[in-house]
């Protein structure tokens, strides 16, 4: 069977603090690491999604609405289900988080501001598919999962 983990595909954490939680798949590790001897990925995601926002709102209401909470993470293969939907490759996911940074808290907390500006960013206004709309795999990233 093929690999279909792979980074930029959206999946969904399953278990933890973040369970129900939308990610991007950042890297992959399928044969393990010394550290973490399983099938794992990095994985940055969205804690908390922006709120809807009207045409009536102030600004500074639209701004608070809009802001992400943003995590990153190893987690198991186990725990994470895959999506059909995989981010445009103008995203970049492998460069949003890298080994280096997740080693330390200072490069966690960089990693973190770095993936909150470019989802705040695409979410604002979401990258064109082919046929020149809004691409659904970045609406489905910004909506909450409903279960």
């Amino acid at each position: 069977m093929g690999k279909f983990i792979k980074a930029g595909r959206v999946v969904v954490i399953l278990s933890g603090r973040y369970a129900g939680k939308k990610a991007i798949v950042a890297k992959v590790f399928d044969d393990g690491s010394k550290s973490r001897p399983f099938g794992h990925c990095l994985v940055a995601g969205v804690d908390r999604a922006p709120l809807k926002v009207t045409r009536k709102m102030s600004k500074k209401k639209i701004s608070k609405r809009t802001r992400v909470k943003p995590f990153v993470k190893y987690v198991n293969y186990n725990h994470i289900m895959p999506t059909r939907y995989q981010v445009p490759a103008e995203i970049q996911p492998a460069a949003m988080v890298t080994d280096q940074q997740m080693d330390t808290s200072d490069g966690r907390i960089e990693a973190k501001k770095f993936v909150k500006s470019l989802l705040q960013e695409k979410f604002l206004a979401p990258p064109a598919d082919k046929t020149g709309k809004p691409s659904k795999d970045v609406l489905y990233l910004r909506k909450k999962l409903r279960f």
